[in-house]
């Protein structure tokens, strides 16, 4: 499938007008990075499906339409998300995550944050505190994988056993999957079409859209930052108390960052003042997460008719594993992708593609569902959900296709895509965004900034 029929598929999927299309140029071809999978077609077509769905949005409240342009060279660089703090690029995995040898098989552990690789730790029979990797490969060597995967999920941990795709399809979350779209945008109530400030020709397509992001791990955060390129103000909602990545650095960029603790009253009120004053709401949390703390779709909705909900899960809302958690190096590793990586190099051990793209190309979907929602909501009203997995995803980028010799490339260079900016952080450098718009060019208006910088009031 080439990335022009993605997007179109991308297009149909969210109900946009047809004659858009013709206002997208994509240039380049597989393969612009070393995989055997699309990774190029799937970052181009879902980068440029979140640009051109905000450029309808702007089309729909008043100005001309304008041409996207995507590089797909651009675009993949773009979703390995790299970025630099005062000159250096920082480690982004911690030593105990990757992938173990099993008794039968192999593991992949994420241990990126200190609860889980703890637990994995302990799980393992080793003590947190004196464990070294040598210590946990070792223990890892016996247990077998899929027994050691049933323990890690019992725990809520982040362990996945390596499956080839034959034996992923034999599972009943694959099943599942199967008869699911790659996301879904559905009206979830009544209300008014919601007012959006006037748009000229020159504000760029989401200017005056207001969205509060309630995520912290890839996905989400590279959405919400894609809408900031576009011209939306995003308030990014942490915690005072949970541990962030280091890649918020580089996925802040074009927000404002405020603490809120939805764990107390206090905090509760003050979510509930900036929903009332919010157009979309973005959130990454376990499904049942935000339920249990009365930010649900549906409770959102009803706080404030016509809002966008955009949610994102690891294995989608059916299936046996709707309640697991995962990170995109997981799926991976447990849907048969680093298998097929490994089969495909010919070297008989699994290998990772090489970017989080699972995780991008979720992000720029969701991207895409918000202002496709968002342009239903103007016309027709109502309050929306929309619906985005990692699973779902993944399931999509098998079906583009693989790319012969593609693991024979070179890894290309990516520094003439490089930005460098001051930041709360430091002097912080990453990729600018691949998506050109004709007329308004996108981009970040607001510095990176640290989380709790700024007042939770718009």
């Amino acid at each position: 499938m080439t990335a022009r029929e993605a997007l179109a598929s991308i297009w149909r999927l969210a109900g946009l007008p047809e004659e858009a299309l013709d206002f997208v140029t994509l240039t380049g071809n597989e393969p612009v990075f070393p995989s055997s999978f699309a990774v190029g077609t799937a970052a181009q077509s879902t980068i440029s499906a979140a640009a051109l769905a905000a450029c309808e949005l702007g089309h729909q409240r008043g100005v001309p339409r304008q041409v996207v342009s995507v590089d797909m060279l651009h675009a993949a660089a773009e979703c390995t998300g790299w970025f630099s703090l005062d000159g250096v690029a920082p480690d982004i995995w911690d030593k105990f995550s990757g992938l173990y040898r099993a008794a039968d098989g192999w593991v992949r552990v994420h241990a990126n944050f200190a609860h889980h690789r703890e637990g994995a730790l302990r799980l393992l029979g080793l003590d947190p505190s004196t464990a070294t990797r040598a210590d946990a490969e070792a223990a890892m060597l016996g247990r077998r994988a899929l027994e050691f995967e049933e323990a890690a999920g019992k725990a809520g941990l982040v362990a996945f056993a390596l499956r080839s795709f034959d034996e992923w399809d034999a599972t009943a979350q694959a099943q599942a999957l199967a008869t699911q779209p790659l996301l879904t945008i559905e009206r979830i109530g009544d209300a008014p079409p919601l007012p959006l400030p006037p748009l000229v020709a020159e504000a760029r397509p989401l200017d005056g859209v207001r969205v509060l992001d309630l995520t912290r791990i890839l996905a989400g955060p590279v959405a919400s930052r894609a809408l900031a390129s576009l011209g939306a103000e995003v308030m990014l909602v942490n915690s005072p108390t949970l541990p962030n990545i280091d890649a918020i650095a580089d996925t802040s960029r074009g927000k404002r960052s405020v603490h809120v603790d939805l764990k107390t009253p206090q905090g509760k009120g003050v979510f509930s003042e900036l929903l009332c004053g919010a157009h979309v709401m973005v959130q990454g949390y376990r499904p049942g997460g935000l339920e249990r703390l009365g930010f649900g779709a549906q409770a959102a909705a009803a706080l404030r008719p016509g809002i966008v909900y955009v949610g994102l899960s690891a294995f989608g809302p059916h299936g046996p594993w709707t309640q697991r958690r995962g990170f995109d190096s997981l799926l991976q590793t447990a849907m048969g992708f680093n298998h097929a990586e490994g089969d495909a190099e010919g070297k008989g051990a699994p290998r990772a593609m090489p970017m989080q793209i699972l995780d991008e190309a979720s992000g720029y979907l969701m991207a895409m569902g918000a202002s496709a929602a968002l342009w239903r909501q103007q016309r027709e009203g109502g309050s929306w959900h929309v619906q985005v997995s990692l699973a779902q995803t993944a399931t999509w980028l098998r079906s583009l296709g693989c790319v012969a010799g593609g693991l024979q490339l070179t890894r290309p260079a990516i520094t003439p895509f490089i930005e460098t900016s001051m930041s709360g952080f430091g002097v912080l450098a990453g990729v600018r965004p691949s998506a050109q718009l004709a007329r308004t060019p996108a981009g970040y208006q607001r510095a990176s900034e640290r989380p709790g910088t700024s007042l939770p009031v718009w």
